[in-house]
């Protein structure tokens, strides 16, 4: 007996999609044959941030001065001023905390009753100095003046 016109049918169908792959894989070969270089993969980002395939241009260096180093942490990182001198304007002994207004600057200043060595009470005068807390600024090394 012969084949049935089917199974014909989808012989060839698998002879032709045979043949189309190996086309498919020839025409990639001939087009895959120029090697890319690295340059040719390279993208370059210019100080916009937009892609270019062209290297910037060439710019001569600028010095910058050293930065001196510094030890994270320390006093001296987090002090912006020196010893200041102000009045205790307002002091709530049950919580512990108040406000110093600054005799120079006139800016109001966080204190807690941990950062004093006195007991503080509202109108003391103080010298106090200053560092950045969590919230802004806050006195530290509370003393009489």
């Amino acid at each position: 007996m012969g084949e049935t016109w089917n199974k014909r049918e989808r012989e060839q169908k698998k002879r032709n999609a045979k043949k189309q792959k190996e086309e498919r894989k020839q025409e990639r070969k001939e087009h895959s044959g120029k090697a890319k270089g690295l340059d040719d993969m390279l993208a370059y980002v210019d100080e916009y941030g937009n892609l270019s395939s062209t290297p910037p241009p060439e710019r001569k260096a600028v010095k910058i001065d050293a930065i001196p180093p510094v030890v994270a942490n320390s006093r001296e990182l987090n002090a912006i001023d020196d010893t200041r001198k102000g009045v205790i304007t307002f002091y709530d002994s049950n919580k512990g905390y108040g406000f110093i207004k600054d005799s120079a600057t006139g800016e109001s200043i966080f204190v807690h009753v941990n950062a004093a060595s006195v007991q503080l009470k509202e109108q003391l005068k103080v010298a106090f100095e200053v560092q950045k807390g969590p919230k802004g600024m806050v006195a530290v090394n509370v003393t009489a003046a």
